[in-house]
């Protein structure tokens, strides 16, 4: 598609921001207003705006599906993204461990104890840890308060959430992201020790690398359009 507009804007609306493309605001893949609810994310998406050359490239939009999951699916019924999310913690990654016996346990041990200790005195919850494939389900208060917790969330902040525990398989990676304290980077290895431990043990071909490269990127882009989002500075 060539590039049907010259100026692009940001403009107050509904409590939140718009973009505009020569006075037009723009709508959701849906047909809704495409309002954002912060300035710092209008001001990033904007900026995607400007930068495409004379040919639309939509690679190049890092932030708008977010933005459209958030309003055309998200915000009608947020009831169903908070059931995905709780039921991610059923299965969280860094809730389940090797045997004791086995030497992969003791660098779960040292990698994950300390973010899911983070996550408990953060949400004030004990989360069971389990060794080997056998389910044990995590109390009724546990989720109770982590469903508390999300219903405390905006649309936007739930789209961010649900890209990244999909993306990492863990609830509790996810919810340690969204804290003011979050190392991005220390949370990401941590979803992936697994993987990481297989590739030591017997190397990694080029094509589980560029799909590494791709599931990094978009962890990333989500933990920043939350960042954005949440920004109300």
């Amino acid at each position: 598609m060539k590039r049907f507009y010259k100026a692009v804007d940001i403009e107050a609306a509904d409590n939140g921001f718009r973009i505009t493309l020569d006075g037009r605001g723009i709508k959701t893949a849906l047909g809704k207003a495409q309002i954002l609810p912060a300035q710092s994310l209008a001001d990033a998406m904007a900026k995607e705006w400007s930068a495409q050359g004379d040919e639309i490239d939509p690679a190049l939009f890092r932030y708008r599906d977010l933005a459209d999951y958030a309003i055309d699916i998200i915000a009608p019924d947020r009831g169903t993204t908070i059931d995905k999310l709780l039921s991610f913690i059923e299965t969280d990654t860094l809730c389940y461990r090797a045997g004791p016996e086995e030497p992969f346990y003791a660098k779960q041990q040292a990698i994950w104890d300390p973010l899911l200790t983070k996550l408990e005195a953060q949400e004030g919850i004990t989360l069971e840890r389990i060794s080997g494939i056998m389910h044990k389900p995590q109390s009724p208060e546990t989720h109770a308060k982590l469903s508390q917790r999300l219903n405390g969330f905006d649309d936007f902040a739930l789209a961010s959430t649900l890209t990244m525990a999909s993306l990492a398989a863990s609830l509790s990676v996810a919810l340690r992201a969204n804290a003011s304290d979050a190392d991005v980077n220390a949370l990401w290895s941590a979803a992936n020790l697994e993987e990481d431990w297989q590739i030591e043990q017997w190397g990694q071909d080029h094509d589980a690398q560029e799909v590494r490269k791709r599931r990094t990127a978009d962890f990333l882009n989500a933990y920043e359009f939350g960042r954005l989002a949440a920004d109300k500075t």
